[in-house]
């Protein structure tokens, strides 16, 4: 059985990346447009994905900018 003897490789994500991930589609192409990005490059950083250093700053500067949608009263 190959591989048996390594342990799995995951991405670790940190709490920004979570919190883009769980944002509804159309915040996270509001992050991507404030990041000068596309809404894939956006979940490929999220996910944990490799993405340019320059790109993951952006996209961590936007995403901190952007929360959820406000809960109605």
């Amino acid at each position: 059985m190959r591989g048996s003897r390594t342990p799995a490789v995951r991405p670790v994500t940190n709490d920004t990346q979570k919190k883009a991930r769980a944002l509804s589609r159309h915040r996270r192409m509001k992050v991507a447009r404030a990041a000068h990005t596309t809404l894939v490059k956006v979940d490929q950083w999220s996910r944990g994905d490799a993405v340019p250093a320059d790109l993951a700053t952006a996209l961590e500067a936007a995403a901190k900018g952007i929360g959820p949608k406000p809960a109605k009263k």
